[in-house]
């Protein structure tokens, strides 16, 4: 084969200097916590080896005696298997279809691998690893042949600069990928990257010496350099990314990157500093997270120390946990100006606090309502202490009447206590049934919180919605205060814990037997439980799902409140092929328009973000609402990709 001759025999590399962030040290967004730490190696020369195309990135592999080696060795193959061993044939490959090919037939019929030994099948796990990367860098250029047939207007076909190519193809390629438009304009950046800017690291990518992780850790690190000085940055990296860790790989390209250009990093982290943001997001746990990005390094490292000394508190106080869990709680004590301590501020400062310097402590909310500075080490006794509604006392306390502010979705079978079924909170995600009560019965403490009730086919689409309002003055039944000899109706009555409110909410929904909607699907009563709260009467109105009556349409081209409203039911989130943004942050966009004598209704509108609006409006893309409730998109290829309505849990 053409690419053994290209391949230069060297030396076993020496271990790196460069290795994943220690167990003390933060994790980045996505990874997983670890417990151990791999050892350092020895200094390695500063200077790095130029890159002359493929043949130098094939020679990045993993030296002999390790995986994925980068020249022969001598010795026999006896056939598939044993020609992924150490050194040989295809442990030394590059990746494609012939090592794909090899691996599958030495996986056998139920995908055992007999008869391999270890040391093959090591062999095998690391050039399909070459070979998915492979796979994967075919598919970038397939991108970039794409960026080149979609020119912007007046652009010659070209990926040197985004405004280049048409302005929707991310949007293309998110609805042809399943995939959001974030991580298709990532893609397209990615392919413009490695088309103009890093050939390095693209003829590493095309051989399976990176993966995609570490193609974007390039990518990302050299973003601010120009073409020259990428190219100049990965050559410094190069002759060892394959072996790097991807910690490892991000600190020596971060390097590389300040090495050449050492004002423009500088630049950089002012620049970005005006993108600082906080941002939440449900775990796969159903815990949520919280993450400050682009903040002022001096700041993190004082908060990081505020917030060590302030769970060294808490564990002197005897609470229990390690350090990790500990500094959690901190941290959400400082954020909530409260104290989980047992004791309560009576606990005296450690001889930690005295550590701790005063000098990097800012004016503002940080002080207590007294004026005085609760900072370690100038005699403050816990955590900032803001004020405001809604701050729990003590850790682990839901605050009372929180949920007033933002949309929780339960399944009333699980707020009544009949069913097991998951909850969701708007922008975070899906929460377990245990969860989504506790919160609801938190939320039936505020008596701003408002309720809707939704109806479902067996598909999860609603067909019908009403809205609470409190039942009227002159017949009102307050919870706590029903007849004498009234039984129990169904519901969580009686259920423990009230979570620090002095009440214990137990939900029922029964039928109201007041005049219903036409066509709706009747009336009801919600009671929260709550003693000396009226009950809410809910009547429900249908939503045009396969056929619509036109019974919302509005007059003129806005919609009317209750139209917009069960539209945003009906469509929880733009209907977009996959944008997922909030229905409650879209217009209501009218498919034919209004103007060519569409109506405003049900029939003919739903939810759409600013860009899906304005992508309806390309005159390459075609929209139809081939029922009230289901949108088919064509895009420019002729594909086309149908949204359907919102699917809540049943």
């Amino acid at each position: 084969m053409a690419w053994l001759s290209s391949i230069e025999p060297e030396e076993p590399p020496a271990e790196d200097p460069e290795d994943d962030p220690g167990p003390d040290d933060p994790p980045r967004p996505g990874t997983a916590r670890s417990g151990s730490r791999g050892a350092k190696g020895t200094s390695a020369a500063k200077g790095a080896r130029p890159v002359k195309g493929v043949r130098a990135a094939k020679g990045t592999r993993r030296g002999p005696g390790q995986p994925g080696s980068a020249r022969r060795l001598a010795g026999e193959s006896p056939g598939p298997v044993g020609a992924f061993a150490t050194g040989q044939l295809l442990d030394t490959a590059p990746g494609g279809p012939v090592v794909f090919g090899q691996a599958e037939h030495a996986a056998g019929d139920d995908a055992r691998f007999a008869g391999a030994t270890d040391d093959e099948l090591t062999g095998i796990i690391c050039g399909l690893d070459r070979t998915e990367a492979a796979a994967c860098a075919l598919k970038h250029a397939a991108v970039a042949e794409l960026i080149r047939r979609r020119p912007g207007p007046g652009c010659e076909p070209m990926l040197a600069e985004p405004g280049s190519w048409e302005e929707f193809i991310e949007t293309e390629l998110a609805a042809a990928l399943a995939e959001t438009r974030a991580a298709a304009d990532g893609m397209l950046q990615l392919t413009r990257d490695l088309e103009t800017r890093l050939p390095g690291t693209k003829a590493a990518f095309r051989s399976g010496v990176l993966r995609l992780s570490k193609v974007e850790i390039i990518a990302r690190a050299t973003a601010h350099l120009d073409p020259a000085e990428a190219r100049a940055a990965e050559t410094l990296v190069l002759d060892r990314a394959g072996r790097l860790t991807p910690g490892g790989l991000a600190s020596a390209i971060k390097r590389a990157a300040i090495e050449v250009a050492p004002e423009k990093a500088q630049e950089r982290r002012e620049k970005e500093r005006r993108n600082a943001r906080v941002q939440r997001w449900m775990e796969d746990s159903g815990n949520a997270a919280l993450m400050g990005r682009e903040l002022p390094p001096a700041d993190v490292l004082a908060a990081g120390q505020r917030i060590t000394w302030w769970a060294k508190r808490l564990k002197a106080a005897g609470l229990d946990g390690d350090m990790d869990q500990l500094r959690a709680l901190a941290y959400m004590d400082i954020m909530l100006g409260r104290d989980s301590r047992p004791t309560g501020p009576s606990v005296p400062a450690g001889p930690d606090a005295a550590q701790h310097s005063k000098s990097s402590k800012p004016a503002g909310p940080d002080a207590g309502q007294d004026g005085k500075s609760s900072e370690p080490g100038d005699g403050g006794s816990g955590p900032p202490a803001p004020t405001g509604p809604g701050l729990a006392p003590t850790a682990g306390v839901l605050p009372a009447g929180f949920v007033g502010r933002l949309h929780l979705t339960i399944p009333l079978t699980t707020l009544l206590n009949l069913a097991e079924r998951p909850g969701e909170i708007a922008g975070l995600g899906p929460i377990d049934p245990a969860l989504a009560r506790d919160l609801a019965r938190a939320a039936a403490a505020n008596p701003a919180t408002s309720y809707c009730v939704t109806v479902t086919d067996l598909q999860g689409h609603a067909i019908g919605h009403g809205c609470a309002r409190p039942e009227p003055k002159n017949h009102t039944r307050t919870a706590g205060h029903d007849p004498p000899g009234d039984h129990d109706p169904p519901g969580d009555q009686g259920v423990p814990g009230d979570h620090g409110t002095g009440l214990r909410p137990g939900f029922t929904f029964t039928a109201s037997g007041d005049d219903e909607p036409p066509g709706g699907y009747g009336a009801w009563r919600l009671s929260t439980g709550v003693p000396g709260r009226p009950d809410m009467l809910i009547a429900f109105d249908p939503i045009a799902i396969d056929t619509c009556d036109h019974r919302f349409e509005a007059r003129g081209h806005d919609p009317g409140v209750k139209l917009r409203h069960l539209s945003q039911i009906r469509h929880a989130t733009c209907t977009g092929p996959t944008c997922r943004r909030p229905a409650q942050q879209c217009d209501f966009e009218h498919n034919v328009p209004y103007e060519a004598g569409g109506r405003s209704c049900l029939c003919n509108g739903g939810p759409k973000c600013r860009h899906e609006h304005r992508l309806k409006q390309d005159p390459r893309w075609e929209v139809e609402q081939i029922t009230p409730a289901t949108f088919r998109w064509t895009a420019p290829s002729g594909r086309q990709y149908t949204t359907e309505p919102t699917r809540y849990p049943i």
